[in-house]
């Protein structure tokens, strides 16, 4: 269990990792399907999206949020899943980094300013949405206060860290996706509620490696 007065060894330590090699796409495969395995790059017509692994302080340890996207609009291939806050680059973004911290703050109401982004994962190409995905780790040193954006969100998800890290919420299971397509044994975390997979799920894996032993 993490203890708050080891909070910031864990952010610093954090942030050294991730400026090394990082456990890259074998850290991912863990909790991927294994259609997922055969890796894909993403192709010259793929659209830009950052998202934020956002760490912050509750009940003396460190917590992540989530996002359950909302189901409403068709257009969107991951409605209702569980994600991390983020979206799609604009003209607008000097950076990736910058595209994450105003997705974030605009899904979640966290001043994209306060966000110390702590370095950044490994890029996930998601097919069936044609996005190059950036992931980036940020620590707040507060306590949020959340807003989310009812358009695009649905509910927030504080989970402890320390929960993500037990072997035990790693499962499989069966998922339904169309009358006719069904994919066996596919990866997730179990939330309780909530089943966390794909590619949130797959990036959330690199992290786990990135803090593991500390």
């Amino acid at each position: 269990m993490f203890l708050l007065s080891m909070k910031n060894k864990f952010i610093e330590d954090i942030r050294e990792k991730l400026k090394g090699e990082l456990p890259g796409k074998e850290a991912q495969y863990k909790m991927s399907h294994v259609v997922r395995r055969t890796y894909k790059s993403a192709p010259d017509d793929a659209r830009v999206a950052c998202v934020m692994n956002l760490f912050y302080e509750k009940n003396g340890e460190p917590h992540v949020a989530f996002i359950q996207r909302t189901s409403k609009n068709t257009n969107d291939k991951h409605g209702g899943q569980i994600g991390y806050p983020g979206g799609k680059a604009e003209e607008i973004d000097s950076s990736h980094e910058d595209t994450a911290r105003r997705e974030t703050e605009e899904e979640i109401g966290v001043k994209g300013e306060d966000i110390d982004v702590l370095g950044a994962l490994t890029p996930l190409y998601i097919p069936v949405s044609n996005f190059q995905v950036y992931p980036f780790v940020g620590y707040l040193d507060y306590e949020p206060k959340f807003n989310r954006q009812v358009e695009e969100v649905d509910d927030i998800l504080e989970i402890p860290f320390s929960r993500l890290l037990k072997d035990e919420i790693r499962m499989t299971k069966d998922m339904r996706f169309s009358e006719n397509v069904i994919l066996k044994d596919v990866p997730y975390f179990d939330l309780g509620e909530h089943v966390l997979w794909g590619a949130t799920a797959m990036m959330m894996s690199e992290l786990l490696d990135v803090a593991e032993g500390l």
